[in-house]
Order: C-alpha cells, then structure tokens, then sequence
C-alpha cells in the first residue's frame, strides 16, 4: 500500500512560468497526478511576462519527491530553479539554542553574572548545597540520554544520527512544559559506562529522561541509575508509553460500555514498553476476578509452566494469564475485549479481531508500521488506536513526558513512582470530557490547551504523596 503525502516529505520548489494562460493550475494538476499534494503556492515575484513561485507540496517519501519534481519540470513553459526540503531546512544547525535569562550589557552585567560575582553563589552552594536548586539552572534541568541504539523506526544507529531526535525532545520539553533539557548522547553501548557516565553529570541536572536504549539492557540502566541517583529517572520508551496507553486504556472501554477492570486484555510484545505497560495497568486494577491480562511474545503465550523464562517473563508469569492459556497469539485473541500490540508489523488481520469479544478496542502501536493496518482493524473493533499521527487515537508519548517532568521537578521530586505514573495517566484521560469522548477520541491532542498543566498538577500532587 502506498503511503500518502506527509509533512515530514514537504519540499518547496522555486520555479518560473509564463505569467499568462492556466500555468499556475497544470502545476496544480502535476503535483496532483504525481500522487503528491499542494499546500502552498506564493508568488515571490512578477514580470509582465513571467512568474516565479514557490510550489509547496507533501511526498510521501525522498523517492516520490524527485517523481514530483519531475512532473513539474514536465509542465509547459515551466523552468525548475530551486528544490528545498522543508524539513532539512528546519534542522540546518539543528532545532534548540542556549539562550541567556539575563542581558549581559555591560561591566556591572558581566560581573554578576560572572567572576567575580559568581564566586559568592558558589560559596553559597558550598555552605548548603540544597541551594543549588534554587541558584542555578539545575531546578529546571533534564538530561535525555541516549546511546542511540533503538532509534524508533530506525534501530542501532549510533549516537551521532541519534541527535537530531534528542535536539527534537528537547525542544517539546520547552514547548509544552517550559523545561531546559539537554541531549547527551553517548558514544558507548555498554551499561556499565552509562551508568558511570549519567551519573557524572547527574549533579547538574534535576530528572534524567533515557530515551531509545535497547532492551533488556535499559531495564539495568534504569534500575542502577535510580539506586545511584537523588533525581528521578525515567525511561520515556518504557514510561511514556506506558502512561498513553493507560490514559487511552481508562476511556476506550467507556465508548463500548466496559470497564477497564473487567476486560480481557492481550498484549503482544514484552520489551521494554510492553513490560513497563503491562506493570502500570496492572497497578492500575486492570486484572481482576472478571478480567484478565495474557501477554504474548515471539514464542506465544507466557504462562508459568513454559519452560526456559528469564527473569523478567517469570514474573510477567507469575501475574498475569491467570487461566493458564497456552498457544499462539491468534489463540489468546479469541474472546478477548482489548488487543494491545507492542511489538511488529502485520502480526494479526481482520479474521484475527472478528475473533475478539463483542466491540472489541485494538490498539495497534508498532511503529512505523503497526501490528494490523487501521483501516483494516476499523472492520471489526469499534475502537482503533495506533502510535501513528495520520489516524484518530495517537497515543503519543508528548502526551506524558513534558507534565510528567513539570511535575516532578516543581515537587523537587527524588524519586518516580507507581502511583506518580498513574495519577498523570489519569489527568491524560480527564481531559476528554463525557461529551467528547467517541470510538475517534479516546486521548486528547498534544496541543490541547490544558493537557499538560493537568499532568504537571497531578503529577506534583503524586510527588508529594497527596495520593
């Protein structure tokens, strides 16, 4: 299936044409018939006999762009100067900037701000170190750590090619939370040295937030890091997900008049995120007498009498499955009111989900391309969620991370727990209010004006044990 225009394959291209007759709409129709879409025309200047325009279109990919291009060269009359890739351009020196809080526009600035007057505010730290929050940048601080080894989408590519991700999360930091964060990414894959390293820098900062570290190795990072560190860690992959996927996961069952704590849950995929959302919706209540959750991986159902479990599928074991289902995924999927998919590409169909409970809830989250095409799933679950933002129901991290942090850092929080978890889970789902919620709007947008101050507020509460 071809995949449609996006913005993330937006060009601009500056030509020229005659300035009389239909040119402007055959470039129109070129673009149309190339499979690609106009989203801008502007005339950057006028003759009497030409026009030079800037054409701005959605590919659907680097390939289907040069197609684009070369219809438009094809248009009568048209000369092709410039092609420009929008999104290229938005990262020519990357996406964030340190910016000074203070202009420094003269000696007396210069001396405050620096030596010699800096010297009295480290002698202050030195005298009680608490200060440090207080006196310096470290209040609003966060770390996003990765070693570039479980890009979304992308795999092990390295630290280097891992940055401009980094540079991106830095940025929603700012954007939805107004949080400093930096991106250090480093140039080993080994635990060890990660740890040693984060926790090097770890002074300087007041959360650490890993991002895209491959399991199981990440499950070690984070767990010595937060038996080392005063601050708390989060792993976004694992935690992110996990709070999204419990937000969406409190409001779909309403749409189909269920309840979180009743239904049968399968989840496929027991990395990192699936592990970390199975613990929170289990926290959460979603296992109970009438519900059940029954995880799957690549060799079927977990259950306590498969033989060769690791560590951490015993205890995947040990509290779900609780019939003691054994089997393929297709087996565990039978009955079932919720499939949550955290793991591959067109693992299940339609056959698969016509197999599920009455009005079953699919959430199919692999990304880029998800466990069952959407569409596809829509011909039997009456609710759809993908990680996917050209469908309804994104369940999107930005949903989470930005309040999540907001609020442990205004709490001054140590530590993250459980209950920190689920209380921003909560607010995510609050926001969509009884007569918003539908089959299409289980989550609210990234956007939404209030989203993520309800998060921070929740999750300061959590921090400080309101709850």
């Amino acid at each position: 299936m071809t995949a449609p225009p996006s913005i993330s394959y937006s060009i601009t291209v500056r030509l020229e044409l005659p300035a009389a007759g239909t040119g402007v709409g055959q470039l129109s129709a070129a673009v149309e018939q190339a499979g690609g879409m106009v989203t801008a025309l502007d005339v950057t200047a006028s003759g009497s006999e030409r026009l030079r325009m800037d054409v701005t279109c959605a590919a659907s990919s680097t390939e289907h762009a040069d197609t684009i291009v070369h219809a438009l060269r094809q248009v009568p009359g048209v000369s092709v100067h410039k092609v420009s890739d929008r999104t290229f351009l938005m990262h020519l020196g990357g996406t964030i900037e340190m910016a000074s809080k203070h202009p420094i526009r003269n000696r007396d600035d210069l001396s405050m701000v620096y030596t010699p007057g800096v010297a009295r505010i480290c002698r202050a730290i030195v005298d009680n170190p608490e200060d440090v929050r207080r006196l310096t940048v470290k209040r609003n601080a966060v770390a996003v750590v990765t070693d570039g080894s479980a890009v979304l989408g992308l795999g092990n590519i390295g630290p280097a090619a891992a940055l401009p991700v980094m540079e991106g999360k830095a940025a929603l930091f700012k954007r939805f939370a107004d949080i400093d964060a930096w991106p250090l990414c480093l140039d080993t894959q080994d635990v060890d040295e990660i740890v040693r390293t984060v926790a090097a820098v770890a002074p300087g900062f007041a959360g650490i937030n890993l991002e895209d570290i491959s399991a199981p190795r990440c499950f070690e990072v984070e767990r010595r890091l937060r038996d080392q560190l005063d601050i708390p860690v989060f792993h976004d992959d694992q935690h992110g997900t996990a709070i999204v996927v419990l937000a969406a996961l409190t409001n779909a069952p309403r749409v189909v008049g269920k309840a979180l704590a009743d239904v049968r849950i399968v989840m496929v995929g027991a990395g990192a995120a699936g592990t970390a959302v199975l613990r929170l919706l289990l926290h959460a209540g979603a296992s109970s007498e009438t519900g059940e959750v029954t995880m799957v991986d690549l060799e079927g159902v977990v259950h306590r009498d498969r033989p060769g479990l690791g560590p951490d599928l015993r205890w995947v074991a040990e509290h779900t499955n609780f019939e003691g289902r054994t089997g393929s995924l297709r087996d565990a999927m039978r009955g079932a009111d919720v499939f949550i998919g955290l793991s591959a590409p067109r693992l299940i169909d339609a056959a698969d989900v016509a197999t599920m409970a009455a009005r079953p809830v699919v959430f199919a989250l692999a990304n880029p391309e998800p466990e069952i095409d959407p569409t596809e799933a829509r011909r039997h679950a009456a609710v759809v969620a993908t990680g996917r933002s050209d469908h309804p129901n994104q369940i999107n991290n930005v949903l989470a991370f930005p309040g999540v942090f907001r609020g442990l850092l205004d709490a001054q929080s140590r530590t993250i727990t459980l209950d920190a978890l689920q209380a921003a889970a909560e607010a995510i789902a609050q926001v969509v209010t009884d007569d918003e919620l539908n089959a299409s709007y289980v989550v609210p947008s990234v956007f939404h004006p209030d989203v993520h101050d309800l998060v921070a507020e929740a999750v300061t509460t959590a921090a400080q044990g309101g709850r």
